[in-house]
């Protein structure tokens, strides 16, 4: 029995239709909550009530005397930035996009796992050429329009 193009086409299909929906789904079972902390005023590291202090970067709690927030690593006030091993590099991710964006690599390499998935179904089921929405992330993310992995941690350069 021979298996000609149109069965290969229908087992895509449905291969696609059994993927996604599980992609979905943990896509939107991960996402974080939104923050629900007091918001600043730009350049403040106190609430309005004088009290705790707070990133005026990503609004999270920080301890008293802190030179960089624990959660995103912005330097408090006139602090110096330093290396933060965590943060992923913005060349690494932006050449992956770029020769290995149709399989989703440099969203993994962000963390972000379920459009890593996605990115490889899309390019399977188009039969390749939907290797070039990874293509053009790629370049968005070198030029910078893309500048944050999954945990909210801007690239370094």
């Amino acid at each position: 029995m021979r298996i000609g193009p149109m069965e290969i086409l229908i087992i895509l299909v449905i291969i696609a239709l059994i993927i996604l929906p599980i992609v979905l789904i943990v896509s939107l079972t991960n996402r974080r909550p939104v923050n629900t902390q007091p918001i600043n005023q730009p350049g403040s590291t106190h609430d309005a009530n004088g009290g705790s202090h707070f990133c005026s970067r990503c609004g999270k709690e920080m301890v008293d005397g802190a030179a960089f927030c624990a959660s995103c690593g912005a330097p408090v006030n006139g602090a110096v930035p330093c290396y933060n091993p965590t943060q992923r590099s913005r060349i690494a991710a932006g050449l992956l996009g770029i020769f290995l964006g149709g399989f989703g690599v440099h969203r993994f390499y962000l963390g972000y796992t379920g459009i890593g998935i996605a990115q490889i179904a899309v390019t399977i089921i188009t039969f390749g050429f939907g290797a070039i929405w990874g293509f053009i992330e790629g370049i968005l993310i070198l030029t910078g329009s893309l500048n944050r992995d999954a945990r909210g941690m801007p690239l370094r350069d």
